[in-house]
């Protein structure tokens, strides 16, 4: 029977000597929980689009939607290179 139970961790009462800071010096949370809104509790995959949108309408640094906006567009022409869509209806006939 000892085979299939699980080993459980043993727990200290540790404090720390010269901690003088806010909260418990153990709290692991994510470095940028103020600025994001990503990163929260699962919400599904519709509720993760709407945060992911959210945040990029409202970043503040143009140049990161600009390069957004250049690495989607060189991975459409990509994906339609490969696919053999012909790309000759977008150019003038001569």
């Amino acid at each position: 029977m000892g085979l299939m139970k699980m080993k459980k961790n043993r727990k200290y009462n540790y404090k720390p000597r010269f901690y003088k800071g806010e909260g418990s010096p153990f709290e692991l949370k994510h470095k940028f929980d103020e600025q994001r809104t990503t990163v929260n509790p699962t919400k599904g995959i519709k509720g993760k689009l709407n945060a992911a949108l959210h945040d990029y309408k409202h970043n503040q640094d143009e140049n990161v939607n600009k390069r957004v906006l250049i690495i989607v567009a060189i991975l459409v022409l990509l994906f339609l290179f490969i696919i053999g869509f012909d790309l000759s209806i977008f150019l003038p006939k001569s």
